[in-house]
């Protein structure tokens, strides 16, 4: 069974910093694009960022780049997602996704306020 596990979400004020990991079981993680997603009630899913299988190339949403950072480790089956520079608008659930697949962890909660 494929699953993904996000996790390291919380509450932090603005300007603030945080990581999360999206830990995943049941499929070869080294052989997959992966993609972070976020999604707030009353607003689309938003594309934050993805990560080719070697982790060599990235993409960001025009909102985060600059300030978010995708990384991975294939013998970990792990991706982060380190997240400088906080705001407001950037709180949402945020989750992990296998590229191409409907695929998703159920979701780390992201809080950024004062």
């Amino acid at each position: 069974q494929v699953q993904l596990v996000e996790s390291g979400g919380g509450w932090v004020q603005p300007g603030g910093s945080l990581t999360l990991s999206c830990k995943g079981s049941g499929f070869i993680f080294r052989n997959n694009v992966m993609n972070w997603y976020r999604y707030t009630p009353g607003r689309e899913r938003e594309f934050v960022a993805r990560i080719t299988p070697s982790g060599i190339d990235t993409w960001y949403g025009d909102d985060v780049q600059d300030r978010f950072t995708i990384s991975r480790d294939n013998d970990q089956n792990t991706m982060w997602l380190q997240m400088d520079s906080l705001r407001p608008e950037d709180t949402a659930v945020y989750y992990c996704n296998l590229q191409a697949t409907n695929y998703w962890g159920r979701g780390t909660q992201v809080t950024v306020s004062s």
